[in-house]
């Protein structure tokens, strides 16, 4: 039997777009389904400025389908040796909606990130100002941290005390995969939100590495335990208004991920909402969606809701083995596998 389900349009507040013939071979499946996205700066060379923001917007939206209205909401990489004159710029572009911190190394294109979160106290005072929100990749990269503890060492060791320093910024932790990080932010307050992707609310880390190592699931945050997982599910199907979607869609080329040292990010832009109505009805919280996926982020971001819909059908469909990624194969979650859900319009 077929069932339909109309949301308001969606908005996908944590995205990789890659750019150059990547781009184009990706941006037309996140502009399918959501209206804006928060896009990340981690490109070589990072987006450090707010002119080459300007420049990155521009690449985008001329990869865009001709009639797309999606929105590109474009977001800084912050450095060592960021001035907080260019926050200023940032903040009076209109075009700039936060900046990203990864600890040096912490992912892919990291290199170039924070070595010390304390170096960054004038930019951050700024942000606070400006109000523009810090949107973070929570993982210490300390070697003698496991790499299953590092999203709750963060919070200890470095975001815990970040907010107590700067008690005007908002602060998004992304793409949160434990319960230690769940409980944090439930419990801080309303200038701290998290992101949630789907396939830390689909998976554990049996997918990962039950029955051998699975590298389109290999992404950072590493996938954690069903105690994790559940945690995720259990918070947004009690609709917790400071947890919100948020990707995290990472393409690479297919070689770049079966590899000996293959590198993070799992690629879900093809079928992204679909996903999420999956684990929604999966654990019977699909009138909880619209909220998550629509209208928390939105809030938090202090931006108008989105006022056009998608409609979404309840039927069996194969997703792709794979897509053209410039001269690669970028293979995406869940590869020739059976989805339950499809955008219909």
């Amino acid at each position: 039997m077929s069932e339909r389900l109309t949301l308001v349009r969606p908005d996908d507040w944590h995205l990789h777009l890659r750019d150059g013939a990547a781009l184009r071979a990706v941006a037309p499946h996140s502009a399918a389904r959501f209206g804006r996205a928060i896009v990340m700066p981690n490109l070589v060379p990072p987006v450090t400025t707010a002119a080459m923001a300007a420049d990155y917007r521009a690449r985008i939206m001329a990869a865009l389908p001709d009639g797309s209205d999606f929105q590109p909401l474009m977001t800084l990489y912050l450095t060592d040796e960021l001035p907080p004159a260019e926050i200023d710029r940032a903040a009076d572009s209109g075009i700039v909606y936060g900046c990203k911190l990864y600890p040096a190394g912490a992912t892919t294109h990291s290199h170039a990130g924070v070595t010390d979160v304390t170096r960054l106290a004038a930019v951050l005072e700024r942000m606070s100002v400006r109000g523009l929100p810090l949107q973070v990749h929570g993982e210490v990269t300390d070697p003698a941290v496991d790499i299953f503890d590092r999203e709750a060492v963060f919070i200890e060791r470095v975001l815990a005390p970040l907010l107590a320093r700067h008690q005007g910024l908002r602060v998004v932790m992304e793409h949160v995969s434990t319960r230690a990080a769940v409980e944090f932010v439930a419990g801080f307050g309303a200038r701290l939100g998290a992101t949630v992707t789907p396939q830390h609310l689909l998976f554990n880390r049996n997918a990962l590495l039950a029955g051998g190592l699975r590298p389109h699931f290999y992404c950072l945050p590493i996938l954690k335990t069903e105690h994790d997982r559940q945690a995720l599910v259990d918070i947004v199907a009690n609709g917790h208004p400071r947890f919100f979607l948020g990707t995290d869609s990472a393409p690479h080329a297919r070689h770049l991920k079966e590899a000996a040292c293959g590198c993070a990010g799992i690629y879900t832009a093809h079928a992204a909402i679909e996903l999420y109505a999956t684990v929604f009805d999966r654990h019977g919280m699909l009138p909880r969606l619209e909220a998550f996926a629509a209208h928390f982020g939105a809030d938090f971001y202090r931006l108008p809701r989105n006022s056009t819909t998608i409609t979404l059908e309840r039927r069996d469909w194969q997703s792709p083995a794979h897509y053209a990624f410039g001269n690669d194969r970028l293979v995406p979650m869940l590869a020739g596998e059976t989805l339950a859900w499809q955008l219909v319009a």
